[in-house]
């Protein structure tokens, strides 16, 4: 819970707290929040104006240590100049708790303020740290299993989003590289690179702007799997709608989610621009294996290099979900509902922050679809 409840204190429990004694109690609640990012808060947010009583009727449940979600471990060069949006959560704006014009305030430690101040206004029952290992099925209710306690829930809004499963590809070689080898999850600062070579893969937002950054600092190469497609126009209202819908078209055939530059294209931000002109944006196609010493293109070209720096993105979060059987052999999820949270093998589950809702104004919107429809389906609409 928060730092003003304990478990024992939840209504629906009455054996004793397990961090207290032996009995390990199973604390009951109508739905469960999986998560306290944007798309858990602006959920928790949403069933709370519904009516819905904190702890009795739902709980949120966070793995991380403080408030912030993957916003508190982001690299400390991700500046609120740098960062490409930060939405408002529902009932309160970021400028009322972060003062305008304060650019160069690091991501990590401004929004983690933003959501705890968020946390604490509306009194939202989070509960934290508490990883959730696994969710199983038990007829008209879910059991919850965690780290610490157990829970049952009636339905589930999963927020889990995507920080705690980076993606890398396999390569051939991968395994006798003797250089180093991470995942933009581990990226800090450009420093630690100085006087190496660094073949940066990928063709997102956060792979262009880590080649950036180390470009300033040392040699790199860049090499991506598709051809980057950049906009040199601001990014419309109209391209937002045809980008979600896009995307939730994929998860209503229970495809696997595109990546987000896969529809929108990469701004040319001015740092883009100005490393163009350094000439860092030259982009290779992949390498097909990679050497002990570096990298190797089917041709038989090489490339040195001492870091592999894998751009390469995130899969969602959704292992604890696993023996719910909710994927398709396309390895997607079918997603029904107003705005595709909804689970269609299983209506008392709604994922918010997958697919369309990815986004943090995305989440923001299906946040208020899933709590409606859920409750709803529930019966918990007075």
């Amino acid at each position: 819970m928060n730092a003003d409840l304990e478990p024992s204190d939840v209504p629906g429990t009455t054996e004793p707290s397990p961090l207290k004694g032996d009995v390990r109690a199973v604390i009951k609640v109508d739905v469960m929040v999986i998560g306290a990012g944007q798309a858990g808060l602006s959920s928790a947010y949403h069933l709370q104006n519904l009516g819905l009583v904190a702890g009795r009727n739902y709980l949120v449940l966070d793995k991380s240590p403080e408030s912030g979600g993957a916003w508190q471990y982001r690299w400390p060069s991700l500046t609120l100049s740098t960062v490409n949006r930060i939405h408002d959560l529902p009932g309160m704006q970021f400028s009322d708790v972060i003062e305008p014009g304060l650019t160069e305030v690091r991501a990590s430690e401004a929004v983690p303020q933003y959501y705890a101040a968020y946390e604490r206004k509306f009194r939202l029952p989070v509960y934290r740290p508490v990883a959730v290992k696994v969710v199983c099925d038990r007829g008209d209710r879910f059991r919850i299993e965690t780290d610490r306690e157990t829970f049952s829930a009636r339905g589930i809004i999963n927020a889990t989003g995507t920080w705690e499963t980076p993606y890398i590809p396999s390569y051939p070689g991968a395994d006798r590289f003797l250089g180093r080898q991470l995942h933009t999850r581990d990226y800090r600062t450009a420093d630690e690179f100085a006087g190496k070579h660094v073949v940066v893969v990928g063709g997102g937002i956060s792979a262009l702007q880590l080649l950036d950054e180390i470009s300033r600092v040392t040699s790199t190469t860049w090499v991506t799997r598709r051809e980057p497609q950049f906009r040199d126009r601001p990014f419309t209202a109209e391209d937002g709608r045809a980008a979600v819908a896009m995307v939730e078209d994929r998860v209503r055939q229970g495809l696997i989610p595109g990546s987000v530059v896969s529809v929108t294209g990469i701004p040319l931000t001015p740092a883009l621009l100005a490393a163009r002109e350094r000439g860092v944006l030259k982009r290779l196609p992949m390498f097909s294996e990679i050497t002990e010493q570096g990298v190797r293109w089917a041709d038989g070209a090489e490339q040195g290099a001492d870091v592999i720096l894998w751009c390469t993105g995130f899969r969602s979060s959704l292992d604890h979900l696993a023996p719910l059987q909710l994927r398709e052999e396309k390895g997607g999820i079918v997603m029904t509902g107003r705005l595709a949270t909804q689970v269609a093998k299983d209506p008392r589950i709604h994922l918010v922050g997958y697919g369309p809702s990815a986004s943090t104004i995305g989440a923001n919107r299906a946040g208020a679809a899933a709590a409606r429809e859920l409750a709803g389906y529930l019966g918990l609409l007075g």
